[in-house]
């Protein structure tokens, strides 16, 4: 199977997503890529334990994609190895009445996760400059000050609020989070395929609302506004990912393995030492336990 390297969809440039691919070929099968997933699923739940002994990082991940890109079975597929103590999924749906009396980043700052631990968003505040771009009128819900009419929401408008994103993630970065943020990258047509699927399996049926058909048809909305939002908010601190997501095996790899892969950069992350005199009696403990 092909080694694939992070850098090879890290963002650090701005790229058109008209021309990022939404496929990549691993040279495998899928048996042989959900093999390896395990594997490197596996290793990512050792350096989570370490992590969550040493207590001094928390790991933030950032999902988001358009409709059935494959958030859901990602985060289940990619995190079901880690220790259920250890990692908290939070999928932000419309705001409620509570969260819209706060501002917008609010209920995501809540959400972060503490040191020692993996927090995953499935979708992010980032919705805030991409559903609200599309749909501009969700702003007015906000009842900010400054707002008065669509008018109001303007290029100043969005340009202070992606400031506001940046600041927020360089705060967390600062103070211990490490970032990844993930943009599943689908085409067109699998989507159409995928929510032919929802249709057509009764298992799926569910999942399909008709809603989805209608925000289907602002896709190139939808692909204007990730593209700019990816652009101005990858940082160092904080980086976009582009997943090629047409393949949901090969995309959850990938995932995986740029987890994997960046998190063993950090050399500190080891479980600490025993306290030097507990060490030195650790035969008395035992012979203590085995008289007992």
């Amino acid at each position: 199977m092909k080694t694939i390297k992070s850098n090879t969809f890290k963002l650090t440039q701005k790229i058109s997503l008209k021309k990022t691919p939404t496929t990549y070929q691993l040279d495998a099968d899928k048996d042989k890529i959900e093999d390896e997933l395990e594997d490197v699923c596996k290793d990512l739940a050792k350096i989570q334990n370490a992590m969550y002994a040493h207590g001094k990082y928390a790991v933030l991940i950032c999902i988001q994609g358009m409709d059935t890109a494959g958030k859901d079975s990602l985060i289940r597929e990619v995190f079901k190895e880690l220790n259920a103590r250890g990692v908290v999924v939070h999928s932000f749906k419309v705001p409620t009445d509570l969260e819209l009396k706060h501002d917008y980043l609010w209920r995501h700052y809540i959400a972060l996760p503490a040191r020692g631990k993996f927090g995953v968003f499935n979708r992010t505040h980032y919705e805030n400059v991409l559903v609200t771009r599309v749909h501009p009128e969700y702003i007015l819900g906000e009842h900010l000050p400054d707002v008065h009419s669509l008018d109001d929401v303007n290029d100043a408008f969005w340009e202070k609020r992606f400031e506001q994103i940046n600041n927020f993630e360089k705060h967390i970065a600062q103070n211990g989070t490490i970032i990844f943020k993930f943009f599943l990258h689908l085409s067109k047509d699998e989507q159409k395929n995928r929510l032919l699927r929802r249709l057509d399996k009764k298992s799926k049926n569910w999942k399909f609302s008709p809603g989805d058909l209608k925000e289907r048809k602002l896709w190139d909305r939808y692909q204007d506004c990730y593209e700019d939002a990816i652009n101005r908010t990858s940082k160092p601190h904080a980086p976009w990912f582009a997943i090629p997501a047409d393949d949901k095996p090969t995309a959850r790899y990938i995932v995986a393995k740029i987890l994997l892969d960046t998190l063993k950069t950090y050399k500190d992350i080891k479980e600490p030492e025993l306290d030097p005199k507990i060490k030195a009696n650790l035969d008395a403990y035992r012979k203590q336990l085995e008289n007992d």
